[in-house]
């Protein structure tokens, strides 16, 4: 059976140069923190590590922490404002986006039930931050504004340049979680203006387990993980050194490529898009049409529901996401789409194709070949 990943979105495979990579750190088994030869070695493979991750998103070295993921990344800078505020902070309200990763959405509903004060800033009907809502949101009380650099779910990039420059204009603190936009756009922590930048090594062709977590000199840092003394006293536990190895690896594979695979899932994105729209009637392409990742595009099929969609691509070996979460056992639409202002309907009837630095235009072309009669089946036997 011919087979056609465009889940890249949710995890990439890792690059062979990768795998070579981590299959050589192998041979360095000692403990990073420790002081003898082997412990020697096996730090300087996660310094280079660093430096490589550092240079992709024009930060110093010391100003990476390696974490578990981005999950990991992102709940480090909220427990931060959370003891800030715990500890008298004059600053006690955090803002964030109506569309962010679980990672922060989840976070943010848990400090709510503890009484921390979060407001989310809306978006239009593209996915774009309404920068005259969060202008009025924002004051002295304001302690963070994490705003996501581009979203999961359609692919809408966020101008992270103005949030940030306007968060700082009333002293709040900047974080951007920018795991999908890794490999994807530049990244400059300087240009943009951020405190915190959150990233994970699986989703640019690295290993799973093994994200960073961007932390500009002179911010307030306290750790998340408490214990040894590794990194600096900021993130306890043992090196993942193999992993970290990989994840440099990515990293730099991902900045030196980056102008070259944006061209390259762009055109992929465009062709499927086209495709889609010139043999399905009544599609509705959602986010951005300019400003969004190259490789993510998510479109609605009215009168298809899309976990019905998705499980008939599997079936020809196609991999796909659907932009609801009845997948994963509920039956709610996504509250990413609906908060751009999509019905219930087409929400439910989305479906998200992230292409990868491995996809090929044979791979669209399956999809398109496969794709328009499983719309036109789905629809003939729907009671929408």
């Amino acid at each position: 059976m011919i087979k056609v990943y465009m889940d890249n979105n949710a995890t990439t495979q890792m690059a062979p140069e990768v795998v070579v990579a981590l299959n050589e750190s192998y041979g360095s088994y000692g403990n990073a923190s420790s002081m003898h030869a082997f412990g020697r070695e096996a730090s300087r493979a996660v310094n280079q590590a660093r430096h490589q991750v550092a240079l992709s998103l024009g930060a110093q070295d010391d100003e990476v922490i390696f974490t578990s993921g981005g999950s990991e990344s992102d709940n480090t800078v909220f427990n931060l404002c959370r003891d800030m505020i715990d500890a008298g902070a004059k600053r006690t309200r955090i803002i964030t986006s109506t569309i962010e990763h679980p990672a922060i959405i989840e976070t943010c509903a848990y400090l709510q039930k503890r009484g921390y004060r979060i407001d989310y800033a809306p978006v239009d009907q593209t996915g774009k931050i309404r920068l005259d809502a969060l202008q009025d949101m924002l004051g002295d009380d304001v302690l963070l504004v994490s705003v996501m650099a581009g979203n999961n779910e359609t692919g809408t990039i966020q101008d992270i340049v103005a949030i940030s420059a306007l968060a700082h204009r009333h002293g709040a603190l900047m974080h951007t979680d920018a795991v999908q936009a890794v490999g994807k756009m530049h990244i400059d922590v300087k240009a943009w203006g951020v405190d915190y930048l959150s990233l994970s090594a699986h989703k640019f062709y690295g290993p799973k387990g093994i994200g960073a977590l961007f932390v500009r000199k002179g911010a307030p840092f306290e750790a998340f993980m408490k214990g040894g003394h590794q990194e600096g006293g900021r993130r306890a536990g043992t090196y993942n050194t193999n992993a970290i190895v990989g994840m440099g690896k990515a990293a730099e594979m991902a900045s030196a490529e980056v102008d070259h695979e944006k061209t390259l899932l762009w055109n992929l994105r465009e062709k499927l898009r086209r495709g889609i729209e010139a043999s399905v009637s009544g599609v509705v392409v959602n986010g951005h049409p300019v400003d969004c990742l190259p490789g993510t595009l998510n479109v609605s099929f009215p009168g298809a529901e899309g976990e019905s969609i998705l499980l008939m691509l599997d079936y020809y070996g196609i991999a796909v996401s659907t932009g609801s979460a009845c997948a994963t056992g509920s039956l709610e639409p996504s509250y990413v789409l609906l908060a751009s202002g999509l019905d219930v309907e087409l929400a439910h009837g989305s479906i998200r194709f992230s292409l990868g630095r491995y996809n090929t235009e044979a791979d669209v072309d399956y999809v398109l070949e496969k794709l328009p009669p499983i719309i036109a089946r789905l629809r003939e036997i729907s009671t929408l």
